[in-house]
């Protein structure tokens, strides 16, 4: 067997290779290129670089498997990948590591003044008092996101005699309790943490979650840390929290574009910056090439891939019976987690109709996968979704009957936390997925794109106030379904837009009489 590697990649993970199969490596191809030479190779690896398009997969008739050695997947049409049956995997663990210790290095940088004070002394200048540092010992570390990274980082600064505070609305009181850490909001861990450090995915919830309101309750020496993902922070609130003392310095590896010359925080002289070095360690490197290198040993000779963006273990006939309901289980199950917006306890997935008749693992697989990213992003994936909730302590319940009242096969997803609860129920038509009903109303939509679901008062004078305050921020709507109810009932009403709606839109149309909450899902 022919393996092509396209990209730059570690001795070590080529040995591995090389002891099994026949491997070219070609770096710099254009998609042309690409797709001229893909025919032959029954692997593919790559880093950052190569682009495997829908192009490139449609030309690759004996593709096997594509590894990507690093974290994102976002060079790889995984789509185009499934639907072929060609196995995606990463390695979502290589460079964790790396990263924790860039962070617990950027920190003790920071805590005592290294890179402003090399700079000095370089500069021929002696001056001590000038840099004055403080220790971390005893000191408070707030840690956002408590994902592997997060975690890493909390263990290594404990291992400092820190006091660890964490926020992850995912990570249930027992596992913080098993971790050593206390649970607290955002604004909670910026009034008392004496550093703090950002570890979540770039999210619509979680980009600037960092932002002026949470620098103005920070305490005047509070020092701030990413290595995580540019946007968490946001970058004009921290320059001026910087060049007004407010808070005593940063530390930051990752910028919203890079490189980050036009970034305002460039010239901050409280600042210390990494070209993002977070995976840019030998080990690190290693590891993504070791691991991507034994999976693609694995899968080319016949066995499983541990750490599969998509579903391996499904024949492509049944996959194209399948595959709408894993896509529609998958949406369904994160537009759940987004309608619910905290931690979930359980997660029950109920099949009605022709669709319990058949193997439904994959698709209950694929309705954790969709879940557990709304607070893991691209980390979650088919292979360690079950693992992943297991460890959050997520209980997975699944039902099953042949009857269902207008559909051949529905599929319901309801996610629970507690008294608080979120469902949506989906069939399948024509090939493409539905969604039938939202919290037990009935809805009758393609899932796409971005809608916001309100639950109000079925009474007059709330929808239209609603419309209008879109339309004077000129936000389309391009399609309206509303629930029905007794007059003084509640009832949702879900408004299909256009565009991305601002928090604080949401927020003015929870202001409107009648509205009792309003959330923002993309689908």
């Amino acid at each position: 067997m022919k393996v092509l590697v396209s990209d730059p990649l570690s001795e070590q993970g080529l040995t591995i290779l090389q002891q099994h199969f026949t491997v070219d490596v070609l770096t710099g191809l254009s998609e042309e290129e690409l797709v001229e030479k893909i025919p032959e190779y029954d692997a593919l690896v790559i880093r950052s670089g190569t682009q495997v398009t829908r192009k490139v997969i449609e030309a690759a008739d004996k593709l096997k498997i594509v590894g990507r050695a690093g974290v994102g997947v976002d060079n790889v049409d995984v789509e185009a990948a499934t639907e072929k049956g060609i196995i995606v995997v990463n390695a979502p663990e290589g460079n964790m590591l790396s990263a924790a210790e860039h962070t617990i290095a950027m920190m003790m940088a920071l805590a005592r003044n290294v890179a402003q004070a090399n700079e000095s002394l370089k500069s021929k200048k002696w001056e001590r008092s000038k840099f004055m540092g403080v220790e971390v010992n005893g000191k408070t570390l707030g840690v956002i996101g408590l994902g592997r990274i997060g975690a890493e980082v909390a263990k290594r600064a404990q291992g400092l005699n820190m006091n660890i505070l964490a926020y992850d609305p995912f990570v249930s009181e027992e596992r913080a309790k098993e971790m050593g850490v206390t649970m607290m909001s955002v604004q909670e861990i910026v009034k008392l943490a004496d550093f703090i450090t950002v570890h979540t995915p770039l999210t619509k919830e979680t980009r600037n979650i960092i932002d002026a309101e949470e620098f103005a309750l920070m305490k005047s020496n509070a020092r701030i840390i990413n290595c995580a993902r540019g946007g968490i922070i946001n970058e004009e609130a921290l320059a001026d929290a910087l060049n007004s003392n407010k808070i005593a310095g940063a530390a930051i590896d990752v910028f919203v574009n890079e490189p980050p010359f036009d970034s305002p925080l460039i010239d901050c002289k409280t600042l210390i910056a990494t070209p993002h070095l977070g995976a840019s360690t030998e080990e690190a490197q290693i590891n993504v090439a070791v691991s991507v290198a034994e999976e693609v040993v694995s899968v080319l000779n016949g066995g499983t891939a541990k750490s599969a963006i998509n579903i391996p273990s499904v024949k492509p006939e049944i996959m194209t019976m399948l595959a709408p309901y894993i896509q529609l289980a998958e949406t369904m199950s994160n537009a759940c987690a987004q309608l619910l917006g905290k931690n979930y306890e359980k997660i029950e997935i109920s099949y009605n109709g022709d669709i319990a008749q058949k193997d439904t693992r994959p698709v209950t697989v694929a309705a954790l996968k969709g879940m557990l990213q709304v607070a893991l992003g691209s980390a979650v994936n088919y292979v360690n979704a079950g693992s992943l909730a297991k460890s959050r302590k997520v209980g997975v319940v699944e039902s099953k009957s042949e009857t269902t009242e207008e559909f051949s096969s529905t599929i319901k997803v309801e996610i629970t936390m507690g008294e608080e609860k979120a469902s949506i129920v989906g069939t399948v038509v024509g090939g493409k997925g539905k969604v039938i009903k939202i919290n037990g109303e009935h809805v009758d939509m393609i899932p796409s794109g971005y809608m916001i679901v309100a639950k109000h008062i079925n009474k007059p004078n709330v929808i239209g106030p609603c419309c209008i305050l879109l339309g004077k921020n000129n936000i389309n709507i391009s399609g309206m379904q509303v629930g029905r109810a007794e007059i003084g009932g509640t009832t949702i009403m879900a408004l299909n837009v256009d565009s991305e709606v601002p928090e604080e839109i949401l927020k003015e149309m929870r202001s409107v009489e009648g509205i009792i909450d309003a959330k923002l899902i993309k689908f």
